[in-house]
């Protein structure tokens, strides 16, 4: 499974202001994938990664390792830990998922489906008590 940031983490730093043809450099790109799992560790308690319905309902909740991701590479952390399940699901059909800081905070989401989604599962739909296993994930700043 793989997360790609598509919007570019510039346009969200200058509040909007386009700039064209603009390129991070690799140190840049590292230092803001960094940054986004420092966020997520931020906290006392556990970061995890929720499965949700679209009316943001919890369907099963991954407990996240602390740090959730490894160092950036190229742009890219890669959630460290995996496999990493859920024994207990709640149930529900799931349409996105959320990652919460160690305080509860939501930091990001991103869409859930079979196919074409940040998030790929073999079926949206979650049976109470199921066992969900996520493999792998990875978030990227883009250069452009």
């Amino acid at each position: 499974m793989q997360l790609t940031l598509t919007r570019n983490p510039i346009d969200v730093l200058l509040d909007g202001i386009m700039l064209m043809a603009l390129t991070l450099e690799t140190a840049l790109r590292n230092a803001l994938a960094d940054a986004i799992d420092t966020e997520i560790n931020t906290g006392a308690g556990t970061a995890t990664l929720q499965f949700e319905t679209s009316g943001d309902v919890e369907v099963a909740t991954i407990n996240l390792q602390n740090p959730a991701f490894g160092a950036a590479a190229a742009g890219v952390i890669t959630l460290a830990g995996v496999p990493l399940s859920d024994s207990s699901a709640t149930g529900g059909t799931v349409a996105q998922f959320s990652i919460y800081d160690r305080d509860s905070t939501k930091q990001l989401e991103g869409t859930v489906a079979t196919s074409g989604a940040d998030i790929n599962i073999t079926s949206t739909v979650i049976a109470a008590t199921e066992v969900v296993q996520l493999t792998s994930l990875t978030l990227t700043v883009p250069a452009s």
